[in-house]
């Protein structure tokens, strides 16, 4: 056992000292190389536990730039050059982040699709739900089956626009790629917009990017056993980046097949090839990170998907896109993969941190974006979550190793309180992009 117990965080916080965090970091430097042999990462986590302790001792822990200098020392010394330079250039790029510190606002609306933005808050103020006072004003009024219709039918007209643009280029189009983050409704908008473009003639080939996953004993894992699939290098980018160049040569590529159940991928399962003006059809959250299309020439639209809800909160901040795919996430989770609320929100910073590093820094190289935010999804969110909300914050108030989930916590309860609840979900349609996330989905 380790003689060191403490670490001392940059904000001077002092923390349980946990090894499986070292061995995190150094496994996740050797998977964005090519690497994939935890038990190395484990033998290298040794020699820097093992130096650390020859310098420190329990009664006076280190920090962590100073834990950080020895994983680089082990890592040189042990011939690792790639590993470390990978450890390296990362560790230089959050120090220069750090000291170029933007306030929070401004970090923000590096990434804001503004004209889109700009219109979904016209709407809102058009149909008196751009704050969370006018909102309840409606329900209160018993409008909500109203608010309801109006916003499904707004993004009925983004998904039509979206169909328009491919079918206005259906001759040249050979690929479209629907991203988006977590949760912002992906596989939903996906098969209503295939189901849009079938009706007009068109013919896809759906690509689905879950049976690229590497085997599950090959992902990292943190120190409290949470795999982290938020990554692209959680999947097989170069094999989808080989199997997209071979589709759209006209050769016939043998999909692999990934059961979750057991965490295994299984190669060369189903044969696909393209049909003469088939159009290859992906939705994914890393459908935007530049070496999945490497050196893919032919011409492809992509689609950007976010729930750009457009309302404040009693104290008149917006309230906050990732807030309300935190909700949805959870539901889903919930119905879908047997996880707890808990574990959702717990997991979210590995979610927040991948999404802002491969996907949203790239809405700008996107052809069209959908909002796929309803008005009417906090209140219905309201009696599911609002409980456990509460839970959390106590739960997590004062554990220094769950900051994030705390911060998440304290402020979506803050904003729930001041919804007007709406406990029968029966107004949501079935076919509605919520019904993702809150289950009864039916698209026939």
């Amino acid at each position: 056992m380790a003689k060191i117990k403490y670490l001392i965080k940059r904000n001077g916080a002092t923390v349980p000292f946990v090894q499986d965090r070292i061995t995190n970091a150094i496994f996740r430097a050797a998977v964005s190389v090519g690497g994939r042999d935890r038990t190395i990462a484990e033998g290298l986590s040794n020699q820097v536990v093992e130096l650390l302790e020859s310098r420190f001792g329990k009664n006076e822990p280190p920090t962590v730039e100073e834990i950080q200098d020895v994983v680089e020392k082990v890592l040189i010394e042990n011939g690792h050059a790639r590993v470390a330079k990978a450890y390296i250039l990362y560790r230089e790029e959050r120090n220069r982040r750090r000291k170029k510190e933007k306030s929070p606002s401004e970090q923000r609306s590096e990434y804001i699709p503004w004209a889109k933005m700009w219109s979904v808050l016209d709407w809102a103020v058009d149909h008196e739900v751009n704050t969370v006072e006018k909102i309840n004003r409606r329900i209160e009024k018993g409008e909500i089956a109203e608010i309801v219709k109006e916003a499904e039918a707004a993004y009925a007209q983004d998904l039509q626009m979206v169909t328009d643009l491919i079918g206005d280029r259906k001759d040249t189009i050979k690929l479209v790629i629907i991203a988006g983050p977590s949760s912002s409704g992906k596989t939903t908008t996906t098969n209503k917009i295939a189901r849009n473009l079938i009706q007009q003639g068109l013919r896809f080939a759906e690509l689905n990017l879950d049976n690229y996953y590497f085997d599950l004993e090959l992902h990292p894992k943190d120190e409290f056993g949470d795999y982290d699939f938020e990554t692209p290098q959680a999947l097989d980018i170069e094999l989808i980046n080989q199997h997209l160049h071979e589709l759209l040569s006209g050769e016939e590529v043998l999909l692999p097949y990934y059961d979750f159940k057991a965490g295994k991928r299984y190669l060369d399962r189903t044969p696909i090839r393209l049909g003469g003006g088939d159009i290859i059809l992906i939705d994914s959250l890393y459908g935007l990170y530049p070496p999945m299309t490497d050196g893919i020439e032919d011409e492809k639209i992509k689609i950007y998907l976010e729930p750009l809800l457009q309302m404040k909160d009693n104290k008149g901040q917006y309230v906050r896109w990732t807030d309300i795919r935190l909700m949805r996430r959870m539901l889903r989770d919930a119905i879908h993969r047997a996880y707890d609320y808990c574990k959702t929100l717990t997991h979210w910073h590995y979610v927040r941190s991948g999404e802002m590093k491969n996907t949203i820094p790239y809405i700008d190289t996107t052809d069209f974006i959908i909002n796929s935010g309803m008005p009417y999804e906090l209140p219905i969110y309201k009696p599911k979550l609002m409980d456990h909300f509460s839970e959390w914050v106590k739960l997590y108030q004062n554990d220094p190793l769950r900051e994030d989930a705390f911060t998440r916590a304290a402020r979506i309860h803050t904003l729930l309180e001041t919804i007007m609840p709406v406990p029968d979900d029966s107004i949501v349609p079935k076919d509605s992009v919520i019904r993702e996330f809150i289950g009864g989905l039916t698209l026939d």
